[in-house]
Formats: structure tokens, sequence, C-alpha cells
């Protein structure tokens, strides 16, 4: 992990209410294949590989694909599990080293027949780089309240 604290300048955090059972939201959030249907904002990226060792020490990996064929793989490692309450893991681009590790954590709340997800991605090198990873993470979190309504 990067020795950066966490700062207003370092952290995202956004906040999200699905129309779906905190059981259904955290699969989409575990299980490689759903995971594929969702996890990137549209812009015509596909996910051909997504891989999940769901246990503390586990690893993650997902493959996105752009539309001029260029992919970008997301690496981590599982800290923290609370089925289904509590995800928190490492978050690494192997294309892109110098950005660092950081930290994700993703909480999901019960709201009746609604979950409250509260994503926070933190120790961020720089502003710039949390904001792209807003857009990144808005986008993603689009197509998840579209895959959980099919």
């Amino acid at each position: 992990m990067s020795d950066t604290q966490p700062t207003t300048e370092t952290t995202l955090q956004l906040r999200r209410v699905f129309s779906a059972p905190r059981e259904k939201v955290f699969k989409a959030w575990t299980d490689p294949e759903q995971m594929k249907k969702w996890i990137i904002p549209q812009n015509g990226f596909s996910v051909p590989n997504a891989e999940v060792d769901l246990r503390v020490g586990g690893k993650y990996r997902i493959e996105m694909l752009s539309p001029k064929g260029v992919c970008h793989t997301a690496t981590g490692i599982y800290r923290e599990i609370v089925v289904p309450e509590k995800l928190v893991f490492t978050w690494f681009w192997e294309n892109r080293p110098d950005e660092g590790e950081t930290l994700v954590t993703i909480e999901f709340y019960e709201q009746g027949n609604s979950t409250e997800v509260v994503l926070t991605h933190e120790l961020f090198q720089n502003e710039t780089v949390r904001d792209d990873h807003v857009t990144g993470w808005s986008g993603a979190l689009g197509q998840l309240a579209k895959f959980l309504t099919i």
C-alpha cells in the first residue's frame, strides 16, 4: 500500500440507492459473471475477463477492453469481507503502475427493498487521478443500476 494518507483531495465517495435487495447487490460485486455485465462505464467498453477469489487475502482481476482494443486491467486483494454488508479491497491498474495502489471500500445498507451503496476510493496520488475515477465509478454505478433491473 501507498504511504499516502487519505485526504479530501485523494479520496472520492459516491452514494447510490438501488432498487434491489442487499444480497443481490452484494452478489453483483462479487460474482465474476455478473461483474462482466456492469463494472465498466458504457462508451463501448467490454469486460472479456473477470476473476474473483472472494476471501480475505484473495485476489481479483478485471480486464476492461476499450473500443480501440486497449486492455485496462485492474487487480487487487480483498482486505475485508462481511457478507452482505461490506467489501474492502486494494485497486491497482496494471497498465498505469505509476498511479500506485489505492483502497476501495464498498458498504451495503439495507433500506427496505432497496440498498444504499456507499463507495469510498482513497489514497489517490492527486486530484486528477481521483477525478478520473469519479467518472469511471459513476458510469459503472449507472450500469449497475441498469443491470439490477434486468
